[in-house]
């Protein structure tokens, strides 16, 4: 019987049907079942199965001892022996940063949590990359680079000690919070607290987060304490693995993989401050073939976020994030449930986001770049995600961003549409946005249904939205685009339209729906807006407004 199973799988693939033996038994088969795009299974680490205690290298877990030493050993002794799994016990292991070797599991048992110790002192400055740019940051608490078949595992958490690294925006906590946040010394300057003279000039010296000056090595060690790290940093690491541990407190960023293939995110919490700022939960950087599923994530910043890299530096490294499935995730506090960008100037390609749930997020899906990124983001799969409490848009494109979340833009009235548009001709320097499918999507309780702010030189195109229903307190607004496919769409505003096009081309809708008594379900203006297409079985022709601009003819009502 085995022979003729395996004749049998020799005569399909001869006969060009490849069909792989591993997907008999491979866990995550059911996610690659109805996938819209072509991708190799994610192989998990192949870890040998020796197994070696912390204590045994002089670890103590009473939170007093530092265990730095500990790990190191640890990490040597089992990379010598060939790999295997370091077991940490339950206790408080207080340790400096840990450096992975290839073929190792830290593996944390129930009750095991390992906290970064405070004093940045022991966070050497090293070469490294952030935001997208080659740059200097204290070592991470764990990292990797160049390195196969390593995980982190267990029931155990892993804590940062962000609390000493972050600076505080006043507005971001209540006055109880700022008391006590700020009470244990640090500065504190225009309604910010830093924690230290030396983050205070390295913030002066920076340019979104990354100094850009020519350094020498006294001044980077000046303003050491500004050079936050990100907490989990693997660089160019194939089959890594990150499973069922909570990622806490971190001094940036949480998790950070970079340039790295094969990776897998399972069953893990992520977990920040919501006022932590650059508090992002995980960040797939420049990575081929991931896995993000089964996970919960509570942050200051992002909580998904894909990225390729930050403006000529990215274009040049020219490594897109590509193959990735999203699926049975949750998100509650987050500047975006689902994002990408902005640094993604690498590019962004076949995507899969599914049986999501974000939960009084700032904002649902989150698409954001500027002027200056470059970069190609495409064919990207999303449904069946269910969103309450969105604090501001359920479905953004952004390419306008500024750095801020789209809480501060409305705080600072910077959430609207170019009403002049700046005369630029598109290059390699235009972000662009295509082919995005978005199918069953509930959004109950946003501020504004969605929201798409394109780039008059180059507009985002071939946007597919069905089967959506989303209520708001505002309609859905969509500008400079091109390409829009709207199919059994409900928006219901507490105020003003359902839609509102402004300079909007190729636009086509069936089975629109929208409360009947609104007065101004359609707003339509723009000078380059055409071919519209609007269903008249579910709009009134005579309850659409339309500016001076407009030529009629290119509205279109269609049974």
């Amino acid at each position: 019987m085995m022979l003729f199973k395996k004749f049998s799988l020799a005569i399909l693939f001869i006969s060009g049907i490849f069909i792989d033996t591993f997907s008999v038994n491979y866990k995550y088969d059911y996610l690659y079942q109805i996938l819209p795009f072509k991708m190799d299974y994610v192989s998990e680490p192949v870890i040998p199965k020796l197994e070696e205690n912390i204590t045994i290298y002089g670890g103590i877990g009473d939170g007093l001892v530092l265990n730095t030493d500990a790990f190191a050993k640890a990490m040597k002794s089992l990379s010598a022996k060939g790999g295997g799994h370091l077991i940490v016990p339950s206790g408080v292991w207080l340790t400096g940063p840990i450096v992975f070797c290839s073929n190792i599991d830290l593996h944390l048992e129930k009750g095991a949590l390992i906290l970064f110790t405070t004093d940045i002192s022991q966070y050497p400055i090293v070469n490294a990359n952030y935001e997208g740019q080659e740059t200097r940051r204290c070592q991470s608490p764990v990292s990797g680079q160049n390195l196969q078949n390593i995980s982190i595992t267990g029931e155990g958490t892993i804590d940062g000690s962000g609390q000493v690294w972050r600076a505080l925006k006043k507005n971001k906590v209540t006055e109880s919070e700022w008391l006590k946040l700020t009470s244990n010394g640090g500065i504190i300057e225009k309604s910010t607290w830093y924690p230290s003279e030396k983050f205070m000039k390295g913030e002066k010296l920076s340019k979104t987060n990354v100094p850009q000056a020519n350094l020498t090595d006294q001044q980077w060690e000046d303003i050491k304490d500004f050079l936050r790290p990100v907490m989990i940093s693997f660089i160019s690491c194939k089959n890594l693995m990150l499973r069922g541990v909570l990622f806490e407190n971190s001094p940036n960023w949480n998790i950070h993989p970079l340039l790295c293939e094969n990776v897998i995110i399972d069953e893990v919490f992520v977990k920040n401050p919501a006022y932590a700022q650059n508090g992002d939960g995980i960040d797939l950087e420049s990575c081929k073939n991931a896995l993000i599923i089964n996970s919960t994530l509570d942050v200051g910043d992002d909580a998904i976020c894909i990225k390729s890299g930050k403006d000529a530096e990215g274009r040049k490294r020219g490594k897109a994030t590509e193959n990735v499935i999203v699926d049975n995730c949750k998100v509650f506090q987050g500047h975006g449930g689902f994002v990408v960008g902005s640094e993604m100037s690498g590019g962004v390609r076949n995507i899969s986001v599914t049986n999501c749930q974000f939960i009084g997020t700032d904002t649902g899906l989150r698409f954001k770049s500027t002027r200056g990124r470059g970069g190609v983001v495409e064919n990207i799969y999303v449904s069946n995600i269910y969103m309450f409490n969105i604090v501001n848009d359920s479905f953004l494109f952004d390419l306008y961003y500024g750095g801020r979340s789209a809480s501060e833009d409305l705080v600072l009235n910077k959430d609207k549409s170019q009403t002049v548009a700046t005369e630029v001709i598109a290059d390699e320097t235009t972000p662009c946005f295509r082919n995005i499918y978005v199918k069953n999507l509930v959004s109950n309780n946003a501020r504004r249904a969605m929201f798409f702010n394109g780039l008059p030189e180059m507009n985002i195109s071939n946007i597919n939205v069905e089967n959506a229903t989303i209520s708001a307190k505002l309609g859905a607004e969509i500008v400079e685009s091109d390409g829009i496919n709207l199919k059994n769409v409900t928006v219901i505003p507490a105020q003003g339209p359902a839609f509102k096009l402004n300079n909007v081309k190729n636009f086509n809708a069936s089975d629109l729906k929208y409360p009947s008594d609104l007065k101004q379900p359609f707003v339509i203006t723009g000078d380059k807006t055409k071919n519209i297409s609007l269903p008249l079985t579910t709009v009134n022709k005579n309850l659409v407004q339309y500016s001076e601009q407009i030529n009629q003819k290119e509205i279109v009502f269609k049974k």
